[in-house]
């Protein structure tokens, strides 16, 4: 299925929460000296327009960016230096970035990326933002199904990168995917940091992931959700998100329980907003 358009939801909690979370790994990243690629399964097109018919049709940056952007100074240092961060790549208001737009502004001259997208409309808009970002041979877009490109990419000649596994979940299917991918990708490349986004749903398949997820790599790992509202009654709907790391960057866990607390905070919906951190360092 090729109906999902991330455009819609652009800039939403669920977008708030991965993209800091992958600025915080990206950061770690970038204070070694050594190279890394960063290798997006799912990039979307790269930049999302607010005030376009897509994004204001359910207007779900009202609950995410928004409140961000909006946000008093009393926030915790890491997420006043998140949201400048985002000003700054994005002083316009109306464009929000999605995640290799984030990772393009924070790349080294020595780093790589590898970006898939099967979309045809979101592939042709993704490759027209690489070209506008002048990365050169740098990056590297492909027109191909992500589960099976990361694996032909591994293990990167780096010996370091960070993955993003960032499906939509509109088929059933794609939970057995990403752990079936994750399984094939650690036989290839088991030291790589791989970041997993999911969807918090009532269905059985969502609330299952992660326990699946922690039995690929039960001694390094981190889980964290944010969930901005108590599930809808009829079950429909994604009441939060989840970020699962493998290999993740020592300092992740604490960078997050420093600072979930004020994001739950600013994005909640009603008074039954929580966040959730299990995690277990090598």
């Amino acid at each position: 299925m090729l109906s999902y358009r991330h455009a819609f939801h652009a800039g939403n909690h669920a977008d708030i929460f991965k993209h800091f979370t992958l600025w915080l790994v990206l950061d770690y990243f970038n204070k070694k000296d050594k190279p890394y690629w960063y290798i997006d399964t799912h990039s979307g097109a790269g930049v999302y327009n607010l005030a376009g018919e897509q994004a204001q049709k359910v207007a779900e940056y009202r609950q995410g960016i928004a409140l961000l952007r909006a946000a008093a100074s009393d926030l915790p240092e890491t997420l006043q230096q998140f949201n400048a961060c985002l000003k700054n790549l994005l002083p316009n208001e109306n464009l929000y970035c999605g995640s290799p737009f984030l990772a393009a502004a924070t790349l080294r001259e020595s780093d790589k990326m590898r970006l898939f997208e099967l979309h045809p409309a979101d592939f042709e808009l993704l490759q027209n933002n690489i070209r506008e970002w002048k990365l050169g041979r740098r990056c590297i877009t492909k027109k191909e199904n992500g589960y099976q490109g990361l694996i032909t990419l591994l293990p990167p000649p780096t010996r370091r990168a960070v993955v993003l596994i960032d499906p939509p979940y509109e088929e059933k299917q794609d939970y057995e995917r990403v752990v079936k991918t994750l399984k094939e990708a650690q036989k290839r490349f088991a030291e790589g940091c791989y970041i997993v986004w999911y969807p918090c749903l009532s269905r059985e398949e969502s609330r299952k992931l992660p326990q699946t997820l922690i039995k690929l790599s039960p001694e390094n790992y981190l889980n964290a959700q944010l969930h901005v509202h108590a599930p809808r009654a009829d079950g429909f709907g994604m009441h939060g998100s989840g970020m699962f790391v493998i290999n993740p960057p020592y300092l992740l866990a604490k960078q997050l329980a420093d600072t979930l607390p004020a994001l739950c905070g600013l994005l909640k919906q009603d008074n039954q907003a929580r966040f959730e951190l299990d995690y277990r360092i090598a």
